[in-house]
């Protein structure tokens, strides 16, 4: 069974996962953008260069996995 996505775009993170006010926010958006242009599984965070998962991707997989992934597009509240 699949999760029903929330009601924004990929390209817009939950504020609770990437804050508006987060100083690297514009940058982190690029990239994700870009991953999510490319058809992509992800991007390396500018700042700490870990790999992190793009909403496309999460979205792909069909549910969500609990884990406060950064581009969750299940995350509502």
């Amino acid at each position: 069974m699949r999760d029903e996505l929330a009601d924004r775009p990929l390209t817009e993170p939950h504020p609770s996962r990437l804050s508006p006010d987060h100083q690297g926010r514009e940058r982190i958006l690029a990239v994700h953008a870009a991953a999510l242009a490319a058809g992509e599984a992800g991007y390396l965070d500018p700042e700490t260069g870990l790999f992190v998962l793009s909403a496309g991707f999460l979205a792909r997989r069909g549910t969500c996995c609990g884990r406060g992934c950064r581009h969750c597009p299940y995350v509502t509240d």
